[in-house]
């Protein structure tokens, strides 16, 4: 089940081998050497990230394939997560939350080799990665910890610090703290930062205004060298910000406006869809953009821009000087205009296509989401230092943390305390690398690091799966200590799973608890039917067998995933119960 359709500049790389430099109509994209019986699974894509003269596709088994100016070849790291591909770089997030990166302004004695840049950072406590972020020639990382740090070029001061004083550095620097999300573009020397207030910040190029810090900020400032916040942002929640070189585009969700999400730009004229330049985040506005319909997924590559919308619109402007918008008949579109999709093989699935603009190309691929992992999001819960409730302490005096609960279910359940008592023995003797690895094997089925998985094997129940882990953890009573309180019966479950399981549950959770209540209320319209396949679905990925599916559910459900965001798998669970409804009838 992949599908890829291509347009735009096939020359560097060259991407389709015997089709013109520019594809100026969608056409269809297979890997080199693809053979129709392979195994659909393996080459299922996950994500595509395109510069000017390599493209990354990511695939969900957590493999990549490489396109330069040479042939294709497979990336020889393995348990990939996300890839980000600038002018300058490449840039790779392994799973186990390191980052390898290459690129003249990261390696500059070897820039084709990929160096670990997240083990660059000094604050050895701020290691762990949970996110990446490509710029022309910088590349920005988000640490578990919440904090954004750079590497690469300063010379705009788009690492937040004077260029006067820091022209460039190959290690990471702290830029901010306190950040939950850091968005970029692969041509873009500027860069924003959100905190978790909401509040945004921008910093680096801003000769267009393509920071959105208004009217105000001219000429004379054309540098904004440390992280300036933008006012005036309009209200919602912000979902995206992508970059061009010269221009920025936002996507903000409002329950209370109509339609529910619309975008808003800033720079230059060209290429933010107004034909002027704009020096604050406007709203693109369009007869294109119903009142219901919904913008599924937009991507910005240096100037031209493609948005994706649930009525199967594929709506573009910008340049398209090498057909980069699917387009024939010109070479610069200004403002939004519908573009003719090819027919799609899973055309009735609009909702599971996504659009990945690069350096003068177009990709729009299918990607149906696959079933949350759930060693990848229990290790991703260590990281979560604010939830931990225990500590050890290394050999150098370091104190790293972990879940006391998770400890209890995943150490051998005789003798527990003297599990973690030996267990503090062991990483008392080990590094902070060795200590991560050894509670990322606790955390997990796989063998990290064959050497220290000898030390822990004993003290482990290292034949039991997570699945089952997790299913003794929900099932203990003990354990539920987060109530959803509805009007038949309260629903109780462990904090951790829905920590681990949900990204929308990290705020709700903390603010229930901040009154000590501990009582959710939003799900009063959800029947007890429905409740108990999220309850089901949250530890298991799994839906009960003997459990009826009805239109009513159905709907039910769709608005019940709104409510819990569940991490990857919300339409997952949503397509398999429309699959059981039509099986049962």
């Amino acid at each position: 089940m992949n599908e890829i359709i291509f347009f735009g500049e096939n020359k560097y790389p060259k991407l389709i081998k015997n089709e013109p430099n520019k594809i100026t109509k969608p056409i269809q994209f297979k890997f080199e050497n693809e053979n129709e019986n392979e195994n659909e699974n393996e080459k299922q894509i996950k994500q595509i990230s395109s510069s000017n003269d390599s493209t990354i596709f990511l695939l969900k088994n957590g493999k990549a394939i490489r396109y330069s100016n040479q042939n294709p070849s497979k990336i020889q790291i393995e348990n990939i997560q996300k890839v980000t591909v600038g002018d300058q770089n490449e840039a790779i997030l392994t799973i186990e939350g390191n980052v390898f990166a290459k690129g003249e302004y990261i390696n500059p004695e070897n820039p084709k080799e990929f160096i670990n840049i997240s083990s660059l950072i000094e604050d050895t406590n701020d290691r762990v990665i949970k996110d990446i972020v490509s710029g022309r020639d910088s590349i920005y990382l988000l640490t578990s910890n919440q904090n954004a740090y750079g590497i690469g070029s300063n010379n705009w001061g788009q690492l937040g610090v004077d260029s006067k004083t820091l022209e460039k550095t190959e290690k990471p620097i702290l830029i901010m703290k306190n950040v939950s999300k850091i968005f970029s573009g692969i041509s873009s020397l500027h860069v924003f930062l959100l905190n978790s207030n909401q509040e945004l910040f921008g910093s680096g190029n801003n000769v267009h205004g393509q920071i959105g810090l208004g009217e105000s900020i001219r000429r004379k400032q054309i540098k904004i060298q440390k992280p300036t916040k933008i006012q005036n942002i309009p209200k919602g929640k912000i979902i995206d910000i992508q970059s061009g070189y010269s221009h920025s585009i936002m996507l903000i969700e409002n329950e209370n406006q109509n339609p529910k999400r619309k975008l808003y730009s800033c720079g230059f004229w060209k290429d933010n869809g107004f034909g002027k330049d704009m020096r604050k985040f406007t709203e693109i506005k369009s007869s294109l953009f119903e009142n219901d319909d919904y913008i599924l997924d937009f991507s910005v590559g240096s100037s031209h821009n493609l948005i994706l919308t649930s009525k199967s619109k594929l709506i573009g402007f910008g340049d398209n000087y090498n057909g980069e918008l699917g387009i024939e008949y010109s070479k610069f579109i200004k403002n939004p205009i519908q573009i003719k999709l090819p027919k799609l093989r899973f055309n009735e699935d609009i909702s599971n296509y996504h659009i990945s603009c690069g350096f003068q190309k177009s990709f729009l691929y299918y990607s149906p989401p696959s079933f949350s992992n759930l060693e990848e999001d229990l290790i991703k819960l260590f990281r979560r230092k604010e939830f931990c409730d225990i500590s050890f302490k290394t050999k150098n005096g370091e104190i790293i943390k972990a879940h006391k609960l998770i400890l209890k279910y995943r150490l051998n359940q005789n003798q527990n305390q003297n599990q973690i008592e030996k267990l503090q023995e062991i990483i008392s003797n080990k590094s902070i690398k060795e200590s991560n690895q050894i509670f990322e094997m606790i955390y997990s089925n796989r063998i990290i690091n064959p050497i220290l998985y000898s030390e822990i094997k004993e003290i482990i129940n290292s034949n039991e799966k997570i699945e089952e882990t997790m299913k003794r953890i929900y099932l203990n009573e003990n354990e539920k200590d987060f109530i959803i309180e509805r009007k038949e019966k309260e629903y109780k479950f462990p904090k951790l799973i829905l920590i681990m399981r949900s990204e929308l549950y990290r705020g709700m959770f903390l603010s229930v608890t901040e009154d000590k209540s501990n009582k959710v209320t939003d799900y009063s319209e959800l029947s007890n039917k429905s409740f108990q396949i999220f309850e089901y679905w949250i530890y298991s990925n799994q839906i009960k067998e003997e459990i009826q599916i009805t239109q009513e559910i159905i709907n039910e459900t769709k608005k019940g995933i709104d409510y819990f965001q569940l991490n990857q798998t919300n339409p997952n669970l949503f397509d398999l119960l429309i699959n059981k409804f039509n099986n049962q009838n």
